[in-house]
């Protein structure tokens, strides 16, 4: 329950911001996990540290006109939304959709400190991206836009600044694309971005981060009940790189991926998404650009439920890794009549909060996305790391740090839950364990952005 002055942050939040309601969502669910922590400490509300923490550092709104085939112009807005900087240069990816704004940017930058601070890495936490859909547009329409965007961004940007990476219909082609712009337009190779092709400055195992990732955390929560993949049916959502990866760990673990879905409906494949054909078709739809999971059910025989959700499917545990609220109160109670045991957010705020509410008092075991996805930013930063140190290292050592750092975030919000006397609820555990470092560098650092 929140305290009296998270519900003065919150109230001033809901008057100045009512167009936002992603970026209230989320500020409503980590301030009141907050209130557990601001309750016991005077010392946050005499420094306004929970009004400097809802507040971006520093946002920038551009036009980005560019040319299409048939040379008529085109314009369209470009943002990025540097948020804190307390224990880093920000980060966070670019994400290119007809739907976004700057309240979807501003939670997606909120979620973003939290995340990069649980990682443990030197990161703060930034957000950018356009209502540009790459989706039916010409490589070349692709590369000009993203010429374009860059033109403006680069002076906002640099490996010791802002450090933007892929998102939601920001792949590497998008990043190719940007790097390519940067480096022409400042005369440097230098590691500003992230998510960078593998014989350019990328990481080996970046692709799959995300969704590998969210699995270990999910492993790891299945292990406080002594359970584990093994024998699981397995539902996931989307069918792009953070379901790829999710697919594939899932596999490896001995779960058995049951359903894959797109904005049209969900596949539902007794035998599992689990073969090495099945895994390079979904690249292989994603590349398309279609966006049509019916493509799955046509190419492997299996059942296509359209205009549906997969968590209507029977099933173990649950990963949802398409977009945010892709999990509503309605699907919660699904899962739970189902008999689900685990849901970890591979996508950003996955979930609705009377969604969370419903399966955290069912006592399914439940990840926010902040720790639970926080695998892709993590080899973000361990290919900062590479870039700065101009070595690579080997797909088995990121991916042996990857799962370091996942069971690191994994302990710390396991901690932070007991701490304040909710044990076993990793949002109150995930949003504790981030804020507590970025709070005490913003207090030690005084009055400043």
């Amino acid at each position: 329950m929140a305290n009296a002055y998270v519900e003065r942050v919150l109230g001033e939040l809901n008057e100045k911001y009512p167009e936002q309601p992603l970026f209230l969502q989320a500020a409503t669910e980590i301030l009141n996990s907050l209130g557990l922590l601001v309750e016991k400490d005077a010392k946050y509300e005499k420094a306004k540290i929970l009004e400097r923490f809802v507040e971006p550092e520093r946002t920038i709104m551009f036009k980005v006109p560019w040319l299409d085939d048939n040379n008529d112009i085109q314009i369209n807005r470009g943002w990025r939304v540097e948020f804190n900087s307390a224990i880093g240069a920000y980060k966070g990816g670019l994400r290119f959709a007809a739907n976004c704004d700057l309240g979807m940017l501003k939670f997606l930058g909120l979620e973003q400190i939290l995340k990069n601070s649980l990682t443990t890495l030197p990161m703060g936490g930034g957000k950018g991206g356009s209502d540009f859909d790459p989706n039916g547009k010409s490589d070349a329409e692709v590369m000009r836009y993203c010429q374009s965007f860059m033109t403006e961004l680069f002076r906002h940007i640099g490996p010791n600044t802002d450090i933007p990476a892929g998102d939601q219909g920001v792949g590497g082609r998008e990043i190719g694309y940007l790097f390519g712009q940067y480096k022409r337009i400042v005369n440097e190779f230098t590691g500003t971005l992230t998510g960078k092709g593998r014989a350019w400055g990328g990481s080996l195992a970046r692709p799959e981060a995300t969704g590998f990732g969210n699995v270990y955390f999910c492993q790891n929560m299945l292990a406080t009940k002594d359970d584990s993949f093994a024998g699981k049916k397995v539902a996931i959502s989307g069918f792009g790189n953070v379901s790829w990866g999710a697919a594939q760990k899932a596999t490896e673990l001995g779960g058995t991926v049951v359903t894959l879905s797109g904005p049209d409906g969900y596949v539902y494949d007794p035998d599992g998404v689990g073969t090495e054909e099945k895994f390079n078709y979904m690249l292989e739809m994603r590349a398309s650009g279609r966006n049509k999971v019916q493509d799955y059910a046509d190419k492997f025989g299996v059942e296509f439920f359209a205009g549906k959700r997969p968590w209507e499917a029977k099933v173990d545990v649950a990963l949802p890794c398409a977009t945010q609220n892709e999990l509503e109160i309605d699907d919660a109670k699904a899962l739970i009549a189902n008999g689900c045991i685990a849901v970890s957010e591979g996508s950003n705020m996955s979930c609705s909060l009377d969604a969370i509410e419903a399966l955290q008092e069912a006592g399914v075991l439940y990840a926010p996305g902040k720790a639970s996805n926080a695998g892709g930013v993590a080899v973000s930063g361990l290919e900062q790391s590479q870039n700065a140190m101009k070595l690579s290292w080997t797909y088995e050592e990121v991916d042996e740090k990857l799962q370091q750092i996942m069971k690191g975030i994994h302990d710390a919000c396991v901690a932070a839950a007991d701490e304040v006397g909710t044990p076993g609820n990793y949002v109150n555990g995930a949003n504790i364990a981030g804020f507590l470092k970025v709070a005490e560098a913003m207090l030690q650092q005084g009055a400043v952005l």
